[in-house]
């Protein structure tokens, strides 16, 4: 008796499993998915470009004015290698402390600098950011996608899902 409780049970079972299997792929058959490449949105679209433009030129200021010092402190180390043998202990340590105080300035310039390109990133990319997610709203709203996900995250998709370029296209339009 309990084997035949068991046995119907398991039948059961994988009748309702079936079921929901059965039901499932009906379902996702009827869902349309897309996906955005967004590094290539980003970087081919005119504000993207544009944002990208303005964050590496700062950027290519800041290292400019870091160099500087970088040099400065190479230099105040082949001085050191060149002529500490004949310097006085004081004069070493002095060199040394002065040494030590150039490189912690250009390590907080460093962090400073990096602190304003996340800044600047993120007031820049930011404002593009939240009207791509208003395009892509109403590209799947018009299109009838239930899911839109960035490609970096999906493992396979084929390139009939990408909507990669017209996003680029709404984008360009709507923040001219």
């Amino acid at each position: 008796m309990n084997i035949v409780k068991t046995v119907a049970g398991c039948i059961g079972g994988l009748f309702i499993t079936a079921l929901v299997v059965g039901n499932g792929q009906a379902l996702a058959a009827d869902t349309k998915i897309a996906v955005i490449d967004m590094k290539q949105v980003l970087s081919t679209s005119s504000a993207g470009k544009k944002a990208e433009g303005v964050i590496k030129q700062k950027m290519d200021s800041l290292q400019a004015s870091l160099k500087n010092d970088q040099n400065a402190l190479i230099e105040m180390q082949k001085e050191s290698e060149k002529k500490g043998a004949a310097w006085s202990d004081s004069v070493k340590r002095e060199k040394a402390a002065t040494f030590q105080k150039k490189r912690q300035e250009l390590a907080e310039k460093q962090d400073s600098a990096n602190e304003e390109l996340r800044k600047l990133r993120e007031q820049q990319v930011n404002p593009v950011i939240k009207k791509l997610e208003e395009v892509v709203a109403k590209l799947a709203a018009d299109n009838g996608y239930a899911i839109v996900l960035p490609r970096n995250v999906v493992l396979y998709a084929t390139d009939a899902v990408d909507i990669s370029n017209t996003v680029i296209t709404e984008l360009n339009k709507v923040m001219k």
